[in-house]
């Protein structure tokens, strides 16, 4: 399907919820010109522990709604939605600029071969094809271990990001994966970053934590660059939240982990 785009439109961003503001504040931080369209479903979150089926209709139908209100590119800010829905959004939509999001592992492989990575994801994320593929493409020059997090995103959409009942929730969590040293953590859901003080706390501060907030940023500044669809405005650009959960509260968190 084709879509006129136009320069001075939105930059639309996709999440399940609150978490893909991680990668929003990237995309702000690189191009602090442009205007930002951001819809999180939190009324329908966890997309993680929903059926493959679930989350494609869930994620096509956002990014539908976030192109009728006039983006001209798309930043699928999820990893479970970026599993289950991009390349079949890239066949409906060529000519839309549409990124999507995948656990940092080749970074965390590139700064020390040979170690020890664990992967911090959502159950649906781990168990995509996409990501067994990225796994197995640096299994041989790192021991990669999958972490699934049930109930951790919840957290960060609560806005509990330092509570005791979190810390406590990390450390029953890494309990299984810590009998031997942990070289880095790769944070495989937008939510995750959120939570990356009491992570550290709970591990050590000698463990360095990957996310692919930043990459999925820069892509999205090539892909515009390249459609010739980058901004000429010289002001500092605008930042709009919509949400399922159509609540003040809502709003309120949104601009709080903007800012945060």
């Amino acid at each position: 399907m084709e879509i006129k785009l136009k320069k001075d439109a939105p930059i639309g961003v996709f999440d399940s919820g609150v978490g893909g503001i991680s990668v929003l504040r990237e995309l702000v931080h690189i191009m602090p010109n442009e205007n930002y369209l951001y819809f999180g479903d939190s009324l329908h979150a966890p997309y993680g522990t929903k059926t493959l089926e679930e989350v494609r209709k869930l994620t096509i139908a956002n990014i539908e709604k976030l192109l009728n209100d006039g983006a001209k590119g798309i930043v699928v800010a999820c990893n479970t939605a970026t599993s289950a829905a991009v390349a079949i959004l890239r066949k409906m939509y060529p000519s839309v600029p549409l990124v999507g999001i995948e656990p940092a592992i080749k970074p965390a492989v590139l700064q020390k071969p040979g170690s020890r990575i664990v992967v911090m994801a959502t159950p649906m994320t781990l168990k995509q094809e996409k990501f067994q593929k990225l796994m197995k493409q640096y299994e041989k020059d790192a021991q990669i271990i999958s972490l699934p997090c049930p109930g951790l995103m919840e957290f960060v959409e609560r806005g509990d990001l330092d509570g005791d009942d979190l810390k406590k929730y990390l450390t029953e969590l890494f309990w299984s994966v810590q009998e031997e040293k942990i070289d880095s953590i790769v944070l495989g859901c937008t939510h995750y970053p959120f939570a990356k003080k009491a992570i550290e706390q709970v591990v050590g501060k000698e463990v360095a934590i990957f996310d692919g907030g930043n990459g999925t940023a820069r892509e999205m500044q090539r892909r515009l660059m390249e459609a010739g669809l980058c901004t000429d405005a010289t002001q500092k650009g605008t930042v709009q939240f919509l949400n399922s959960r159509d609540t003040k509260e809502e709003k309120a968190l949104c601009e709080f982990l903007l800012n945060r």
